[in-house]
């Protein structure tokens, strides 16, 4: 195994040499994006054009946008913006593709053309031959099945994690850089706000003994963590997207046991990572928590296979229909649909399950506060969620469940929660645009 190994390793700059104008080369998301390549790839600029990157939540800044601000040379895809594809995207660099996460292994092995290089952040080789995915199994298996190419790059402080489609064996591996201890980028944690306090506590109140979770990133969904943990609940389950790192919190409590759950029970299930190294550590050979590929994970018909399915996901603007707009603000892309309508639409047919999209009423916008929930959606914003689908909205004044309400009956129900200044205004137009009949308010 060790001599095959040897034929196969390459260096960064010998691996990037493979690289020709015009290709597709795919990095991989979060945590399993290379780094070593992506220098090498970089310091090659002047000799290649048209080369198109497809990624996926870049965590740090990548040397190939950075040394080709004109985008001559390097074109990068991304299948969900972080705040770094974010900013790239207003510079006109970075371009978003819409997907449900968990149909992206099925759009690789039937829509996408096999790309010619593929190169991921992997564990180094086991005594068995495989280079373990790490905190970024998602879409990883599908991926490599594909590429003409496949190069890893080792990293030792990438976290070893069980599961299934969690590795890629060496046979599978066209050639291997060694990235020796290397690092994989940690998210800091947003500070919670009093706002994010009161939404997580009516949260709380609706969740009972054996609710398995979803929960997304952002100081919300972790003060959700911080009010679960005190809430006297027991065997709760993680069945979720993103392993974060309030879920290690619930574990080491022993909140989360995942004793109740009827798919995998006693295991924590995730599809990708991103939080602190305490969190990566907490991961590493740990077979309480275990990672899937985002086929299983996302698709509804596996979310509703567990009982008591709670989904909890934010939005930034909701109209008075009930239209969750959670990945755009007008025309500028902000993140993407991930796994948030796939889980929503999961955990409502789950047996007493429950969805919730949250946001705080208001924002700051240059000097001024703004409501989140709107008669009408900022032209050019995305709908998410759309209004048959969403189920509990809740923000800092309330909790809501719009399932079964007609139209005025929701926006009767979400002004309601809206803040206090812009309860009137909300009402007014709710009437002009006839959402609510004459005399029902």
């Amino acid at each position: 195994m060790q001599a095959e190994l040897r034929k196969k390793l390459l260096s960064p700059e010998a691996a990037a040499a493979l690289v020709r104008s015009g290709d597709w080369v795919e990095y991989g998301g979060a945590v399993g994006q290379p780094d070593l390549f992506d220098r090498a790839l970089a310091a090659r600029k002047a000799e290649l054009r048209d080369v198109k990157i497809r990624a996926l939540a870049t965590f740090t800044p990548r040397a190939v946008l950075e040394a080709d601000p004109t985008g001559e040379h390097f074109l990068w895809f991304n299948w969900h913006f972080s705040a770094y594809d974010r900013a790239k995207n207003v510079d006109g660099r970075v371009n978003y593709i819409p997907m449900n996460f968990g149909e992206l292994p099925e759009y690789y092995r039937r829509f996408i053309d096999r790309p010619e290089v593929a190169c991921l952040k992997t564990c180094p080789m086991d005594a068995h031959g495989y280079f373990n995915f790490g905190g970024a199994v998602a879409h990883a298996k599908a991926l490599t099945e594909r590429a003409k190419i496949v190069i890893v790059e080792t990293c030792e402080a990438m976290p070893y994690v069980f599961g299934q489609q969690e590795a890629i064996h060496l046979s599978e591996v066209t050639h291997v850089i060694d990235g020796g201890r290397g690092a994989i980028p940690e998210l800091p944690n947003p500070p919670i706000t009093d706002v994010d306090r009161k939404v997580a506590a009516l949260i709380a109140g609706q969740l009972g003994d054996g609710a398995c979770l979803q929960i997304g990133i952002g100081g919300m969904p972790n003060a959700v963590c911080s009010a679960l943990k005190d809430a006297g609940l027991r065997d709760l389950g993680i069945h979720t997207e993103m392993f974060v790192d309030g879920m290690v919190d619930l574990i080491e409590a022993g909140v989360v046991t995942g004793a109740r759950k009827q798919l995998n029970p006693y295991q924590a299930i995730y599809t990708f990572a991103g939080g602190s190294r305490r969190m990566y550590d907490f991961l590493d050979r740990n077979p309480r928590v275990q990672s899937f590929p985002v086929d299983y994970t996302n698709l509804p018909e596996n979310i509703v296979r567990n009982d008591n399915v709670v989904a909890i996901n934010n939005t930034t603007q909701i109209d008075l229909q009930g239209q969750a707009a959670s990945e755009s603000d007008g025309f500028r892309h902000l993140t993407g649909t991930g796994g948030q309508l796939q889980f929503v639409r999961g955990a409502y047919a789950s047996k007493g399950g429950k969805a919730f999209i949250c946001l705080a009423s208001t924002y700051e916008r240059r000097g001024q506060r703004k409501s989140r929930i709107v008669s009408t959606l900022t032209p050019g914003n995305i709908v998410t969620t759309p209004r048959t689908d969403v189920m509990y909205v809740v923000t800092e004044y309330g909790l809501v469940n719009l399932k079964g309400k007609s139209v005025a009956e929701r926006a009767k129900a979400l002004i309601g929660i809206a803040h206090p200044d812009f309860r009137d205004d909300l009402a007014r137009e709710a009437r002009g645009k006839h959402l609510v009949p004459r005399g029902f308010w």
